[in-house]
C-alpha cells in the first residue's frame, strides 16, 4: 500500500491538507460521517475544537476497527455549521489533528452546512482510506 501526496508549486501552499493524493492498495475503507456523539447518543463538547477532537477520534476509531491507521487516510471531508469559527480555530484544530493523526495529511475539504443531523453538532468528519 502506498499513498503519495502531490502539492504542485503552481498552487497555493497547502496548510493542513494535501492538494492531491494517489493511492495503491488492496482495500478501500469508506468512513461514515462522525460527530462528537457519546455512547449514549448525546453531543459532547461545547466548542468547535472540542467537538472536532471527539469527531476525529471517532473517525480514527472506525478506521482502526477496519484495520487502518491515520496514515492510510486518502481523503477527509469536514462539514461545519460555522466556517468562520473553523477558520478562527484553525491553528488549534491543526494541533488536534497532528496529535491524533500525525503530519501525513490527506486530501481535504471544509464545507459549510446549514446544520448537521444533530442540532448541537458543530462539525462532522467523513473519509476514505486505502489499506494494504
Amino acid at each position: 500500500m502506498s499513498l503519495r501526496r502531490h502539492n504542485p508549486a503552481e498552487l497555493s501552499p497547502p496548510t493542513g491538507f494535501s492538494h492531491a493524493v494517489t493511492a495503491t492498495g488492496s482495500r478501500l475503507v469508506f468512513l461514515a460521517g462522525q460527530t462528537s456523539l457519546d455512547r449514549a447518543g448525546k453531543v459532547v463538547g461545547e466548542t468547535l475544537p472540542e467537538q472536532f477532537g471527539t469527531a476525529l477520534s471517532h473517525l480514527l476509531t472506525a478506521l482502526a476497527a477496519a484495520g487502518g491507521a491515520p496514515h492510510h487516510l486518502a481523503r477527509v471531508t469536514v462539514y461545519t455549521t460555522d466556517v468562520d469559527a473553523y477558520r478562527a480555530h484553525r491553528a488549534e484544530l491543526g494541533r488536534i489533528w497532528r496529535r491524533a493523526a500525525g503530519r501525513d495529511y490527506p486530501a481535504m475539504a471544509v464545507i459549510g452546512v446549514v446544520r448537521l443531523w444533530d442540532r448541537q453538532a458543530l462539525v462532522e468528519l467523513d473519509g476514505t482510506a486505502v489499506l494494504p
